[in-house]
C-alpha cells in the first residue's frame, strides 16, 4: 500500500510538471507544426492571402456593406505612401500589404514605368488605419526592366501563415518577415527577366512557400522551405509558347485525397506534387499572359486562358499525364475575363471580363445563363458574400448584385482614384485599395 500511495503522489506531481511545461511549449509547437504541416493558425475571421481563407473570393458568415461613398459607411481612410496593386490581408487588428515608394522613378515615352523604387511592407492598425510600421524589403535600382502602365512594382498579395508574412516582388525577390516587420529570410537567387513587371502572389502549400517565375523566358514554378527560404524545387514548364509571360497565382486542390498545386502559365496548366514538383496532369491550351486564379468546385478545376482569344475551361483533375484531349469538360469562350479572377457560386461560375461584361455559366454544362454589361473596365476579382457578388471597376465604381437565378443589381458606389486591387475583409468590413489609400467600409 505504501508503495502504491508513494508511486500516486510521484504520477501526480510528474503529471502536474508535464502539464506546465506542455503550456510552455505549446506555442512554439503550434509555430512549427504551422510552418512544417501546412496550417496556417490564423483566425476564422483573417483573410491571410489574395481572394481571402478560402482562396477562391468566397467571403462566409459576414454581412458586408452595399451602399458607401467617400463620405459614407466609411469607418476610416489611410493615405498610403507609393503605389501597390496587391490586396491587403489580416491578422487580427493588423492590416499588412506592400506598396513600392518612387525614389526616382520615370515614365518612358509609351508610358511604361521603370527606374528605382523602394519595395516595403506596410502594417496598419485595423481599428483606426494609422500605421504601425512601414520596412523596407528590396531595393529596386535604376537599371529594373521596365513595367506596364497598368501594373505596379507591388503587385502580388503577400501571405500570413505560421506567425509569419511572406512577400513576394517577383524578379526582385521573396521574403520572410515576422509580424513586426523583422526580415528573417530573403531570397534574390531566382531572378527571372520580366515581362510588363510582377503580378502573381504566393501561396503556402503543405509547408513549402510556391511561386511562379513566368517571365520573358524558361517559365516555371519554385517551391521554397518556408523557414529558411532555401529552394526545395523547380519545375519547368517545358511547352512551347510565343509569349512565355504570365502573372497567375497557383493554387492548391485536392483531388482523389492527392493534394495537387495547379500551376498555370502561358499555353499551359499543370498539376503538380507539393512534395517534389512532380507534374501530376498538364492541360495545354493556346493563350498568354494569364492572370485569373483558377478556382476548383464540385471536384472540377476552371480556369482562363488568358489573352488571345480567352476561354474558360472546365477541367476533370483526376487525370495523369497530358490529358488534354480527354479530360476538359466543357469550353466557354464569350466575354471571359483576362485579368480578373472568376467565382464559383452556387451551380454558377460568374464572370467579370476586362471590358465591363459580367456573365452567370452553368457549372455542370457551360451554358450561359445570363449576361449583364457592367459599365467601365475591370482588372480587380470579384467577390461574393452569400449571394451577394462585389465588383470593383478601375475608375474606382463598385457595382454590387445579388445573383440567384438572375442578376439584380443592388448599388453603384463610387470612390476617387484607379483601383486595381482585390477585395479583403475584415470582420463585417471591406478593405478596398485605391491608387491613394486604403479605405475600410463599414458603418462607423
Amino acid at each position: 500500500m505504501r508503495c502504491w500511495i508513494g508511486f500516486s503522489a510521484f504520477s501526480r506531481s510528474r503529471f502536474r510538471t508535464l502539464f506546465v511545461e506542455a503550456l510552455l511549449l505549446a506555442p512554439a509547437i503550434l509555430r512549427m507544426v504551422g510552418m512544417f504541416l501546412g496550417s496556417s493558425f490564423v483566425n476564422a475571421g483573417d483573410w491571410p492571402e489574395f481572394r481571402g481563407p478560402l482562396q477562391n473570393g468566397i467571403c462566409e458568415k459576414a454581412e458586408l456593406p452595399v451602399i458607401w461613398s467617400e463620405t459614407e459607411n466609411v469607418r476610416w481612410f489611410a493615405k498610403t505612401k507609393g503605389l501597390g496593386w496587391s490586396s491587403p490581408v489580416t491578422l487580427g487588428e493588423r492590416i499588412y500589404f506592400t506598396s513600392s515608394i518612387n525614389i526616382g522613378e520615370n515614365a518612358s515615352a509609351d508610358g511604361e514605368l521603370r527606374g528605382r523604387q523602394d519595395l516595403h511592407l506596410v502594417c496598419l492598425n485595423a481599428k483606426d488605419g494609422k500605421e504601425i510600421f512601414s520596412k523596407s524589403i528590396f531595393e529596386q535600382s535604376t537599371d529594373a526592366p521596365k513595367i506596364h502602365n497598368k501594373n505596379s512594382h507591388a503587385s502580388p498579395t503577400a501571405v500570413i501563415h505560421g506567425g509569419r508574412v511572406f512577400v513576394h516582388f517577383g524578379h526582385q525577390g521573396t521574403a520572410c518577415m515576422d509580424l513586426d516587420g523583422n526580415k528573417i529570410w530573403e531570397n534574390r537567387k531566382n531572378a527571372y527577366p520580366p515581362t510588363h513587371g510582377n503580378g502573381g502572389s504566393p501561396i503556402i502549400a503543405e509547408g513549402r512557400l510556391v511561386l511562379t517565375c513566368d517571365g520573358g523566358d524558361t517559365p516555371c514554378t519554385i517551391a521554397l522551405d518556408l523557414a529558411t527560404g532555401a529552394e526545395i524545387w523547380k519545375t519547368n514548364r517545358d511547352v512551347k509558347a510565343d509569349k512565355s509571360f504570365s502573372f497567375c497565382t497557383p493554387q492548391l486542390i485536392h483531388c482523389n485525397g492527392i493534394s495537387q498545386i495547379i500551376s498555370q502559365g502561358s499555353n499551359v496548366v499543370q498539376a503538380l506534387a507539393p512534395s517534389t514538383g512532380e507534374v501530376l496532369w498538364l492541360v495545354r491550351y493556346d493563350g498568354y499572359s494569364v492572370v485569373p486564379r483558377p478556382v476548383f468546385s464540385q471536384g472540377t478545376l476552371f480556369i482562363c486562358t488568358g489573352f488571345n482569344t480567352a476561354k474558360l475551361l472546365a477541367i476533370d483533375p483526376s487525370g495523369k499525364g497530358d490529358v488534354t484531349d480527354t479530360h476538359i469538360k466543357w469550353t466557354y469562350g464569350t466575354s471571359v475575363p483576362k485579368t480578373p479572377s472568376i467565382l464559383c457560386l452556387n451551380n454558377q461560375i460568374v464572370l467579370a471580363s476586362d471590358d465591363g461584361i459580367a456573365s452567370g455559366v452553368d457549372m455542370q454544362t457551360g451554358k450561359e445563363i445570363w449576361r449583364k454589361r457592367l459599365g467601365g473596365n475591370y482588372s480587380s476579382s470579384p467577390m461574393a458574400s452569400g449571394d451577394t457578388v462585389y465588383f470593383q471597376s478601375e475608375s474606382g465604381e463598385a457595382l454590387v448584385m445579388r445573383i440567384k437565378e438572375s442578376p439584380e443589381e443592388l448599388s453603384r458606389n463610387k470612390l476617387p482614384g484607379r483601383i486595381f486591387a482585390s477585395y479583403s475583409v475584415i470582420d463585417q468590413d471591406l478593405l478596398v485599395r485605391s491608387e491613394e489609400g486604403i479605405y475600410r467600409i463599414g458603418k462607423p
